[in-house]
């Protein structure tokens, strides 16, 4: 079971940034990404197995501000580990979905959310062409591909378009929008040099705006 082969393969730990939440935790982001394809086919990189700059960024900000989503409906967009999602629940949101395509980053994010005693309703789906009504969305460290980036802005925006509050954290990815923005915070994350090859990164908690 997927479930099974997350706590299997990394190690609960605080998170750096936000050392009140717990995640499941990988080392080495090579070795692991091997061991999701031994049983044959492509597997995405294990983006569920470390707390990415962006995310911990979001989380930071949501559990210091915790009336931006307490008692809203919250959507994790390509939630990875779950941090968001399990911050936004400590934080007070309710309903809270965590969605991403990857299998195994649901399996991880339905183990931290357990391992933090929050309820995270688990969504596997590519969602961006769709219209939901959320009241807050959370979107860490989505802007990294150029393709990414082009189905995710329109689908952020429309949501901004509705009410909707719409918060990206990002440590300065090469396709974030360099419109529409608003700088809610600012600050410096510890992330893993394996994966960043840097001990830290200045990364922001953006507000899209509807412009």
């Amino acid at each position: 079971m997927l479930l099974e082969f997350v706590r299997g393969n990394t190690r609960l730990a605080p998170v750096p940034f936000v050392p009140e939440v717990t995640l499941h935790q990988a080392d080495e982001p090579i070795a692991l990404w091997e061991k999701t394809e031994q049983d044959g086919g492509e597997q995405p990189p294990p983006f569920w197995a470390f707390a990415w700059a962006g995310g911990q960024a979001l989380a930071r900000h949501v559990l210091d501000h915790p009336e931006l989503v307490a008692g809203r409906s919250v959507l994790d967009l390509a939630t990875g580990s779950g941090l968001v999602a399990v911050a936004a629940a400590r934080a007070g949101a309710s309903p809270v979905t965590a969605n991403d395509i990857d299998p195994y980053s649901l399996a991880a994010a339905s183990a931290n959310a357990a391992a933090n005693g929050v309820a995270v309703t688990l969504l596997e789906a590519d969602i961006l062409d769709t219209d939901d009504p959320y009241g807050v969305i959370l979107a860490g460290d989505v802007f990294y591909s150029r393709e990414m980036a082009a189905r995710v802005l329109p689908f952020l925006r429309r949501a901004a378009a509705r009410g909707g509050l719409v918060l990206v954290g990002d440590p300065g990815r090469a396709y974030l929008p360099d419109s529409g923005l608003v700088e809610r915070a600012a600050y410096d994350i510890p992330v893993p040099v394996s994966l960043e090859s840097v001990p830290s990164r200045r990364t922001r908690v953006w507000q899209l705006v509807n412009q």
